[in-house]
């Protein structure tokens, strides 16, 4: 395997993880700017008041968005990781 491949491979892997990524990591943010926000106008400060909520918001994401990561992942496996091992490096 020569280096250009390796670096693109690394390049396309590392693009394909903030892919997957960005669903759960906007809903964690989101649900964290809302409750900041409460926890602000309202002067209510309790800790797992910003946990909850996130927890949540990641979970219903997960869920709803696991279709679209597995499909991206087998999608770079078989375009990318596969043919790399049946070639041979």
């Amino acid at each position: 395997m020569t280096e250009a491949v390796f670096f693109d491979t690394l390049r396309h892997g590392l693009w394909v993880a903030t892919l997957i990524s960005i669903p759960i990591l906007s809903a964690a943010l989101l649900a964290g700017v809302t409750v900041g926000l409460f926890q602000a106008l309202t002067s209510i400060q309790e800790m797992t008041l910003t946990f909850v909520p996130k927890l949540a918001a990641i979970v219903v994401v997960f869920w709803v968005s696991m279709s679209f990561m597995t499909t991206t992942l087998v999608n770079f496996f078989h375009d990318r990781i596969i043919p790399l091992i049946a070639a041979g490096g």
